[in-house]
């Protein structure tokens, strides 16, 4: 059985979710997911401002949209991982991404822009359940995620590839 995050639509779709606007109504203002580190094994929760981790990768986003070429930057492909506050190793702290597609926190890892740290696999899962491309590279599997987290927090947004 898939875990049910508060902002899924479907506990059956789990890679569809609720629009940022719908979110911030029912009071959901952060979004909070675990890491460990890679060092000391420290286990983690992270939490990310909803609305202002949405408002930065939506500007990238669509500042960026038409010059990626249906590929992930190099900052999405190999993301930038947080310091440990145990042991205290720099960019150390992987998502814990569970090996069950269905329990992806799918939106922590977009706010997080860890997306990339996901299996090919993964990502395939992703698009294949939300109706995008999802065969090729894992440079464009993962664009394609990041553009369809957008236009499902902001249908409205200008993410039409």
């Amino acid at each position: 059985m898939a875990t049910s995050f508060p902002w899924v639509t479907s506990a059956d779709l789990p890679v569809l979710h609720c629009t940022l606007e719908s979110m911030l109504l029912k009071g959901i203002t952060s979004v909070e997911g675990k890491a460990t580190c890679n060092r000391c094994r420290a286990e983690v929760p992270i939490a990310y401002d909803l609305d202002a981790k949405f408002r930065e990768v939506r500007d990238y986003v669509a500042a960026n949209i038409h010059i990626m070429d249906d590929r992930a930057p190099e900052h999405w492909m190999c993301p930038r991982l947080p310091d440990c506050g145990s042991c205290g190793k720099k960019a150390c702290m992987w998502p814990q991404i569970p090996n069950e597609k269905r329990e992806i926190n799918w939106l922590f890892l977009f706010l997080a822009q860890m997306l990339g740290c996901c299996t090919l696999e993964g990502l395939k899962f992703f698009c294949k359940n939300t109706k995008n491309h999802y065969t090729g590279a894992k440079t464009r599997v993962l664009y394609y995620a990041y553009i369809e987290m957008c236009r499902q927090l902001d249908p409205q947004g200008p993410f039409n590839i």
